[in-house]
């Protein structure tokens, strides 16, 4: 089964991709590699999820949001593919979590995408990681995840 049926199968609603808010691009392709920017947690009415781990947000919260991101770096994916099937395997993601400095679970929070990843596309969306505690996002956002993918023509 591929990505885009189960996206249909988790009836998983994808925000809109989001827009650039400087001078940057969402994505990029150099040969088989897509580069994703970071991306926050943008719910589908275009609002973003805010807070701060050990602050105001447990856990829980924190992998909602982190889930939320995976939505929208899925958007951008296939605003800039055309479909999700042309994923062939995720590669790296780099997770940021807005904590504190007391904060120590944030590979927890960013399970919460990295388990969307898996429910879309499988082992191939299994890929090296790392999460990070960050003092601030932009925004006050929760969480910021930058990507990059393996994918075809």
């Amino acid at each position: 089964m591929g990505a885009e049926a189960r996206i249909a199968e988790l009836k998983l609603e994808l925000p809109p991709a989001p827009k650039p808010v400087a001078t940057y691009v969402t994505a990029i392709r150099h040969g088989d590699l897509l580069y994703v920017s970071g991306h926050g947690p943008y719910r589908t009415d275009g609002t973003l999820i805010t807070g701060r781990l050990g602050e105001n947000m447990e856990v829980e919260a924190g992998q909602v949001a982190a889930r939320q991101t995976g939505l929208a770096i899925l958007a951008t994916l296939r605003a800039h593919l055309g479909s999700l099937d042309k994923v062939v395997q995720l590669v790296k993601s780099l997770g940021m979590v807005n904590s504190t400095p007391h904060f120590h679970d944030h590979p927890k929070v960013i399970n919460g995408y990295s388990d969307l990843m898996k429910d879309v596309f499988g082992e191939a969306g299994v890929g090296t990681r790392s999460a990070i505690g960050m003092v601030a996002l932009p925004g006050g956002i929760a969480v910021e995840i930058e990507a990059v993918f393996q994918v075809k023509d």
